[in-house]
């Protein structure tokens, strides 16, 4: 056996993972576009993203080809966990707002380019999905007496987007308060009213 034979058998080829590692790519893209965003807004540098991921340019654009994309990659995700942390009978508006807090003190450059781009069909999908669920975590409360007659799914969603918005707006260390207060306006605008 050769000399180059023998070092050939001895360093194994780096084996093609295909598939495997686009997925893993696209979720390292994701995670490393909620850290970026959140620590340098929307005007940090879309190659940051990769860099950050441990990827080449090349991988980012494959999966990712502009900045909705990705934000909506973001979104489809912080979607699904909200459908999933709804689901439970027991959950209620006040849950459905805690946890968009938690999700927009994460994400506020995301909210912005969403809210930018609410136009585009990624975008348009994720707010049919955001609004089907808080359709039934409107209708739960209402049945429970929770929540008031006068209110429905579009002042629901309204209150998220204008949450989502203010903390966009607000100072990071100062989100956690305001999202806590503007939150309890609401909470407060929703209850029933008793008849005079």
């Amino acid at each position: 056996m050769s000399s180059t034979a023998s070092s050939r058998a001895k360093s194994p080829s780096r084996p093609n993972r295909g598939p495997a590692a686009a997925a893993e790519n696209r979720r390292a893209l994701i995670t490393a576009a909620r850290e970026v965003y959140a620590e340098g807004g929307l005007n940090s540098p879309f190659s940051a993203v990769a860099k950050r991921a441990g990827v080449g340019q090349g991988s980012l654009y494959r999966h990712f080809p502009d900045r909705t994309a990705l934000a909506a990659a973001v979104f489809e995700d912080n979607v699904r966990e909200l459908e999933e942390y709804v689901a439970p009978p027991e959950r209620t508006i006040d849950d459905l707002l805690d946890r968009v807090v938690e999700q927009a003190v994460v994400s506020t450059a995301f909210i912005e380019l969403i809210t930018a781009d609410m136009s585009d069909p990624r975008v348009a999908a994720l707010g049919a999905r955001f609004t089907a669920l808080v359709t039934e975590v409107v209708e739960r409360d209402r049945s429970a007496g929770r929540i008031g007659a006068h209110i429905d799914a579009e002042d629901v969603t309204m209150a998220a987007g204008m949450l989502a918005t203010e903390l966009a707006r607000t100072e990071a260390s100062q989100r956690p308060a305001v999202g806590a207060r503007a939150k309890a306006l609401f909470v407060a605008a929703f209850a029933p009213r008793s008849a005079h």
